[in-house]
């Protein structure tokens, strides 16, 4: 009786600590929005350069797809920051700033490693710095997201790895590699956070 006891109340103590630790200042529609802003910038690319050998093609591809990562990041951080200022309590607050430190390791390392392949003109490892860095980004954060994003951050690691060390140096710049895995992943990324929270209210 006493052992039954014992571990209810161990349930307990851990379905609360999972309740604390829970971030609710992702939003799945966001999410999901940057996906389809990356299925649209694949579609430019399309029609600008789908597969970039040229200096000047190489330079389309970049502009796209710097527009469409400022756009997904003023998409995510904009509802991010309107749910921090309506809704976000104290405990939220020091979340948020735990969840922002998390990631910014990822994010600097793929700033920095992007930065230096630009410089040395080797623009094709670009796409698999960018879903490495991503994938760890989304790995660090792992206890504050759904369980499924796990599954996720791994194919963006996989997916990463693949890109930096394949032989076919034109596959890595071609137009469906980035919308498949942030347009698609985005909007997987934003349906498990949707489906996690679908009794509540969403931004």
């Amino acid at each position: 009786m006493e052992v039954k006891r014992a571990f209810a109340d161990l349930a307990e103590v851990r379905d609360r600590l999972a309740s604390v630790q829970e971030f609710r200042g992702y939003s799945g529609p966001a999410a999901a929005l940057s996906g389809a802003l990356a299925l649209i910038a694949g579609i430019a690319q399309l029609t600008a350069a789908p597969a970039p050998q040229t200096t000047a093609e190489v330079q389309r591809y970049l502009s796209i797809w710097l527009i469409c990562l400022l756009a997904a990041l003023a998409v995510n951080y904009g509802a991010l920051l309107m749910w921090y200022l309506r809704s976000a309590g104290r405990q939220e607050r020091r979340q948020t700033r735990t969840v922002g430190f998390a990631i910014l390791p990822a994010i600097a390392l793929g700033a920095v490693l992007s930065l230096a392949m630009i410089t040395h003109n080797l623009a094709r490892l670009l796409p698999g710095i960018w879903y490495a860095s991503y994938g760890i980004g989304l790995f660090s954060s792992r206890a504050v997201l759904p369980r499924g994003v796990i599954g996720v951050a791994s194919a963006f690691g996989l997916a990463g790895a693949v890109l930096i060390l394949t032989p076919v140096e034109s596959l890595p710049l071609r137009w469906w590699v980035m919308p498949a895995g942030f347009g698609l992943g985005q909007i997987c990324i934003g349906y498990l956070l949707s489906k996690e929270r679908k009794p509540e209210t969403m931004l």
